[in-house]
């Protein structure tokens, strides 16, 4: 039975996060551009898993392009500098990477 709890609550602390994470994307205008599983003016998030999840660095290299923003990597369409620090960034990047 304490088993079954802890197991609970981690899956809680873990749901949480990834509500967190999703939060933090709205609270920065992420999803403006952005969604989890269709084009809007950028990428879907699964298409950027798709495309860079699997290289070497990926989740800092996705953090720096949210904070940098990134030019002809999909399109003509820049992506801006967003207005987040790096701790920000690296959690939105990490949250993005588990969206296969």
């Amino acid at each position: 039975m304490k088993h079954c709890i802890a197991l609970l609550g981690l899956s809680v602390a873990m749901m949480g996060g990834a509500l967190a994470s999703e939060d933090l994307a709205k609270a920065k205008n992420c999803m403006t551009c952005h969604s989890v599983d269709k084009k809007i003016v950028g990428p879907s998030y699964k298409d950027i898993v798709a495309k860079r999840g699997a290289e070497k660095g990926a989740e800092a290299a996705l953090a720096a392009k949210i904070k940098g923003g990134s030019k002809n990597e999909w399109g003509m369409v820049p992506m801006p500098p967003n207005n987040v620090s790096d701790a920000e960034a690296a959690t939105l990047a990490k949250w993005v990477l588990t969206l296969k």
